[in-house]
C-alpha cells in the first residue's frame, strides 16, 4: 500500500500541489475521518492560514503552502513551511522527509512500547513466586513479544550424577493440541537448545527444516509428523544470567504476522510464516535475561524456603523428643488447622463469607501453627511428661515414710510388751500381748489402707468427695512411735498436691506449662520474619485464649483473638484429646472429642461458625493428610 497523502479540497494551491505527487502517494482530499484513522500516516497539504482540526495523534504532518507575500504564520500543527506553486522535486523532498520523520516518531514509539511492556513483564516476573506459573509467563511473553506460534522452555539441572542435562519443563502451540510430557535431554550441541546453552549465543533459522551447513545439531520432527505441524522459522535464545550462568533457554516457532493468527494447516505455516527478524532477536533476548534472574530468584528462593522448612521440621522434631507420647502433635495441628482455613477460605456466607487467605497467609498459619508449642523448649522436662500428681520419686518418699512409721510402731509395741514383762511377770503376759499385736495389726492395716488412698489418689482422674476428705485426714492424722514422736504419712502439701481436682499438675507447674506460649512467642519473635510471615508470632502465641477471656496467657477475648488463633485452638484441642495415648490420659474417640469440643463452644470458649465448619467438613479426618497447601498450588496473589 502506497503512503497517503491528503489535500484541503477548499485549497486550489494544495489541490495542484497534490496532483504533482500522485504517481508516487495515494492522494485523496482531506477529512476529519481521516486524520483520526491513527492506523495510516498521512502527510496533508494546506494553503496559508487554514484551520485544520487537531488529529487524534501523532501520524500527520502538515506541510503548509504560503504566499511568501502574505503575512501570517501558515497552517496549525506546521511541520514544513513551502511557498505556494513549489515545483515537484522541493514538494516531493518535503513530503519524504516528513514521511520520513512520521517514521522515526513511529519508531520511537515502537521502541517505547517495547521497552513499556518489557519492562511491565520483568515486575511481574519477578513479582511471581509460583515456580509453574513464573514459567508460563516467561514463555508465554516471549512468544507475544515476537508472534510466536509455538514455543518451549528448556532449563539446565544437574542430574544425580554430578552431570548437567537439559529438562523440558513447558510447551505451548496455538495451532495444535499438544500434551506435555515432562523429559531431559543430554546438554550437547546435538540439540538446537543445547547447542544454544552450551554456547550463550542467539540462533535464529529462517527455516528449521535446513539448519546452516556443518551445524552441530538436528531438527527432531517427531513431533510435527506426529500432529501435522510444520515447524519453520526457530529462534532459540539463552537463558543466562548477569554472572554468565546459563540456566535454560527459549525456543520460539513460527513468527506470524498477527499473534492471534491460527495456523489451520501445513501449507497455511508454509505460507504465512515470517522468519524471526533482528528486533525479535532483541526484544526476546531481553526478555530472557530477565526471565534468567526471576528463575535464578525463583530457585533461590525456594532453597531458602526449603532450609527454612527443614530448620522448622527438625525444631519440631527436637521439641517432641522431649516428650516422645507427643510425637506428631505440632504436624497434626498445622494439618487441622491449615484444613480448617482452607474450608474458611471457601465459605461466601456468614460471619467470615468475606475472608480470603493469600498464600503467604496461609504459609505464615502453617509456620504458627508447626511451631505454636516451640516453647516447651523452655519448660522443665520433669513437668512435661508428669504423668501422675506426684513424681515417682516423691510416692517412693511417702513409701518409705510409711515404711518408717511401720518401724516406729512395731518399735513401740515391742517396748511395750517389754515393759509389761518388766513390771507384771509372765501373769496373763500371752493375753496382753495379743492385744497389743491386734493393735499394731490395726495400724499397720490403716497404714496400708492410706497407702492405696493415695496411691488412688494420685491418679490424674477427678476425685470423689470422700477421697478427697480423706486425703485431708491424713495430713492431719499422726502415728506415734517407740520415742513418743508423732508422724504423719503426708504433709499438708502432699495432701493438697493429692487433692489437685482435674489432671496431675500442681498450680505451679501448670503455670510453668502455660508458660510454653510465652516462650514460644519470645522465640519466634527474635526471628526476622519477612513481612508475609511476620504475625507468626502473634498467632502462635494466641492459640490457648478463650473467647470467654478465661485462656492464656493474656487472658484476651473474642474480638482480640487473632482468627487463625481461633481456628488453632480448635484444631490443638482435638488432637490433644484424640491422640494416642499419654500417661496422663487415655485418648477419646473421634464423636467423644467433638462432644467436647460442642461444651467449649456451649461454655462459650470457642468460635461457634468455626467448630460448625470443622464438623460440617470433616477436618477432623485430616489429621494425617497433607492438606498444607504449597505455593505451586495456591494461585492467588498475596494481600
Amino acid at each position: 500500500m502506497r503512503r497517503r497523502v491528503l489535500y484541503d479540497a477548499t485549497s486550489r494551491a494544495a489541490a495542484d500541489a497534490a496532483l504533482l505527487l500522485a504517481d508516487a502517494y495515494d492522494v485523496g482530499t482531506l477529512s476529519a475521518d481521516l486524520l483520526e484513522d491513527a492506523a495510516v500516516p498521512a502527510v496533508v497539504l494546506a494553503e496559508g492560514n487554514a484551520r485544520l482540526p487537531a488529529p487524534a495523534g501523532g501520524h500527520v504532518r502538515v506541510v503548509g503552502l504560503v504566499d511568501p507575500a502574505a503575512a501570517g504564520p501558515g497552517p496549525a500543527h506546521c511541520y514544513a513551511l513551502l511557498p505556494a506553486g513549489v515545483g515537484r522535486a522541493v514538494l516531493a523532498k518535503a513530503v519524504a522527509n516528513a514521511f520520513a520523520d512520521l517514521d522515526a516518531a513511529a519508531e520511537v514509539a515502537r521502541l517505547d512500547r517495547e521497552l513499556s511492556e518489557l519492562n511491565a513483564i520483568g515486575i511481574r516476573l519477578s513479582a511471581e513466586r509460583n515456580p509453574r506459573e513464573l514459567l508460563e509467563t516467561i514463555l508465554t511473553k516471549a512468544r507475544e513479544i515476537t508472534r510466536s506460534d509455538a514455543g518451549s522452555l528448556y532449563l539446565v539441572e544437574e542430574a544425580p550424577d554430578g552431570s548437567r542435562q537439559l529438562r523440558f519443563a513447558l510447551a505451548q502451540n496455538d495451532s495444535v493440541e499438544i500434551t506435555y510430557r515432562s523429559a531431559r535431554l543430554p546438554l550437547t550441541s546435538e540439540s538446537v537448545v543445547g547447542h544454544v546453552a552450551l554456547t550463550g549465543g542467539i540462533l535464529n533459522l529462517e527455516d528449521a527444516y535446513a539448519p546452516p551447513p556443518g551445524a552441530p545439531f538436528t531438527i527432531n520432527r517427531s513431533f510435527d509428523e506426529e500432529v501435522g505441524y510444520r515447524t519453520k522459522s526457530m529462534l532459540v535464545v539463552p537463558m543466562r544470567t548477569p554472572q554468565g550462568e546459563t540456566i535454560g533457554a527459549l525456543q520460539l516457532i513460527n513468527c506470524k504476522p498477527d499473534f492471534a493468527l491460527r495456523l489451520g494447516s501445513v501449507e497455511e505455516a508454509e505460507r504465512l510464516v515470517e522468519p524471526f527478524s533482528a528486533r525479535h532477536e532483541k526484544l526476546a533476548g531481553s526478555l530472557a535475561s530477565q526471565a534468567a534472574v526471576a528463575v535464578a530468584n525463583s530457585r533461590l528462593y525456594e532453597s531458602i524456603r526449603q532450609l527454612f522448612e527443614g530448620f522448622v521440621k527438625a525444631a519440631v522434631t527436637a521439641i517432641e523428643s522431649r516428650d516422645p507420647t507427643t510425637s506428631g502433635h505440632s504436624f497434626r495441628v498445622a494439618n487441622l488447622t491449615v484444613g480448617l482455613a482452607s474450608v474458611v477460605d471457601r465459605v461466601s456466607t456468614g460471619p467470615y463469607g468475606g475472608t480470603r487467605f493469600s498464600t503467604d497467609e496461609m504459609m505464615e498459619l502453617r509456620y504458627a501453627a508447626l511451631l505454636h508449642d516451640f516453647g516447651k523448649v523452655g519448660v522443665r522436662e520433669q513437668v512435661l511428661v508428669k504423668a501422675k500428681k506426684f513424681y515417682p520419686s516423691e510416692l517412693d518418699r511417702i513409701r518409705q515414710r510409711v515404711e518408717l512409721v511401720k518401724r516406729g510402731l512395731e518399735l513401740r509395741y515391742a517396748g511395750r510388751k517389754i515393759e509389761y514383762l518388766l513390771e507384771k511377770g509372765r501373769r496373763r503376759y500371752q493375753e496382753q500381748a495379743a492385744a497389743y499385736d491386734a493393735e499394731l495389726a490395726a495400724y499397720l492395716a490403716e497404714l496400708d489402707d492410706s497407702v492405696n488412698r493415695i496411691v488412688m489418689a494420685n491418679e490424674p482422674a477427678l476425685l470423689p468427695r470422700d477421697v478427697v476428705e480423706e486425703i485431708e485426714r491424713l495430713a492431719v492424722r499422726g502415728f506415734e512411735d517407740h520415742l513418743g514422736n508423732r508422724h504423719s504419712i503426708i504433709t499438708p502439701e502432699e495432701a493438697a498436691i493429692l487433692a489437685i481436682p482435674r489432671g496431675s499438675l500442681t498450680p505451679e507447674e501448670m503455670k510453668q506449662i502455660q508458660s510454653h506460649v510465652v516462650h514460644t512467642y519470645q522465640f519466634l519473635a527474635q526471628i526476622p520474619w519477612t513481612k508475609e510471615f511476620r504475625r507468626v508470632p502473634e498467632i502462635a502465641r494466641s492459640h490457648h485464649e478463650k473467647l470467654d477471656g478465661t485462656g492464656y496467657p493474656s487472658g484476651i477475648r473474642s474480638d482480640d483473638i487473632p482468627l487463625q488463633s481461633k481456628m488453632m485452638t480448635i484444631a490443638d484441642i482435638y488432637d490433644a484429646l484424640t491422640a494416642a495415648d499419654r500417661p496422663y490420659k487415655r485418648a477419646v474417640p473421634v464423636q467423644t472429642a467433638l462432644d467436647i469440643l460442642n461444651e467449649e463452644r456451649r461454655a462459650g470458649r470457642i468460635d461457634n461458625v468455626l467448630l460448625d465448619l470443622f464438623i460440617e467438613a470433616q477436618v477432623y479426618e485430616r489429621a494425617g493428610a497433607a492438606v498444607i497447601p504449597r505455593e505451586e498450588n495456591r494461585r492467588r496473589p498475596s494481600r
